[in-house]
């Protein structure tokens, strides 16, 4: 189509120097602006070449585990006579949750200790005849027997009113109460659950061959969907001791510092545990690179003179070798340097020596962390 246009104004410029009798300056004219609709500028964006640290990592996924985490319920079966917490509250250990209602629990525990009460003076009583031969060794043993068997139920019945006071058995917070007074509950019926919530584990797997590479104390890093850009550290606390037959990776598990209280157990979270030593490498945007089969490459912009001597920006095609990604980025480790101008999008309208107007309002991401909108 553009050298049919092309034709067509060169017969056009001839019939017009014909009829009108156009000199050679216009001639040139011509010449000029039809060799510009033959090639005309690119629009591209770019970006600067520039070392950024890299710290060799190992990228895995996991879950946020509590360190203590419960479903408190009851141990036996009543009828709640109070609540003493709101969902979401902080707790101490120890703290007393949901009383069940009474009955007849103190009355039975008064006598039992009234029961106990006398068989001990009645085995003190017995000590003392014995050692004046008023009763033989064997009534002693009776007696004694007899008491202690009563101090046991005496025991037996005030644990039982300790399970009918339903205490938090770790500091924590809180979830969402799921009983009400008098409603009647089943022993194991849940109550609330208990969360500690700082520190937090992170159980994450790994593929066997990586055992190698880690160990525990490790340094890592975690990061959720619901808070993009925030950072969690951590370290390594745990490496299981067998691997998954089924699928040949290894548990890890890695404690993490949650002081603002974001992160809650059951949350998915990319891990990322740093291997080896930081290195400096050139990053560029993924979009930067174009693929082949015989050798990536780039485009770089250069500055020169077209033929009339004006300044002008053309497009060099160059061969590059490509390291490890990291988000949007990907290391170059050969084929440019610190300060070459690199196309980052536009680059599919382009040949050797393109002619190319740069336009940064618009950048590609080259974010090592990115963390795209769900939609």
């Amino acid at each position: 189509m553009i050298k049919r246009l092309i034709i067509m104004l060169v017969l056009v410029a001839v019939v017009l120097g014909g009829v009108f009798g156009f000199g050679a300056f216009k001639g040139i004219m011509i010449g000029k602006f039809l060799a510009t609709l033959a090639n005309p500028p690119q629009t591209v964006a770019t970006i600067t070449a520039a070392e950024t640290a890299w710290q060799p990592s190992m990228n895995a996924i996991g879950s946020v585990v509590a360190i203590n985490g419960a479903n408190v319920s009851a141990e036996i079966a009543g009828i709640v006579d109070s609540v003493n917490f709101k969902s979401g509250d902080n707790v101490p250990k120890g703290a007393l949750l949901v009383t069940l209602r009474p009955n007849n629990d103190n009355a039975v525990l008064a006598q039992l200790q009234a029961t106990a009460k006398l068989d001990g003076i009645n085995y003190q009583r017995d000590l003392k005849q014995f050692q004046a031969d008023a009763v033989s060794q064997a009534q002693v043993d009776t007696d004694r027997a007899t008491f202690e068997a009563a101090q046991a139920q005496v025991a037996a019945q005030q644990a039982l009113i300790e399970e009918k006071q339903i205490r938090a058995p770790f500091a924590g917070t809180l979830g969402i109460r799921q009983v009400d007074v008098g409603q009647y509950l089943t022993a194991g019926t849940q109550i609330v659950t208990l969360q500690q919530l700082n520190p937090l584990y992170v159980d994450f797997y790994v593929p066997q061959q990586a055992l190698a590479q880690i160990s525990v104390g490790q340094p890592v890093t975690a990061t959720v969907d619901a808070f993009p850009g925030v950072t969690f550290t951590g370290t390594i606390e745990s490496i299981n001791a067998a691997v998954d037959t089924t699928t040949r990776t290894i548990q890890v598990r890695a404690t993490i510092s949650n002081d603002g209280l974001k992160l809650r157990p059951g949350m998915f979270a990319s891990v990322d545990i740093g291997v080896g030593q930081p290195q400096n490498f050139i990053t560029l945007p993924q979009t930067a690179i174009t693929y082949n089969p015989y050798g990536d490459t780039v485009y770089v912009v250069v500055s020169g003179k077209d033929a009339n001597g004006k300044d002008t920006l053309t497009a060099k095609q160059q061969f590059v070798e490509v390291g490890a990604t990291r988000g949007d980025q990907i290391a170059i480790t050969k084929g440019l340097n610190v300060g070459d101008v690199v196309v980052t999008a536009g680059q599919l309208k382009l040949h050797q020596g393109a002619v190319v107007v740069i336009n940064n309002s618009i950048q590609m991401s080259d974010d090592p962390h990115p963390n795209p909108p769900n939609e």
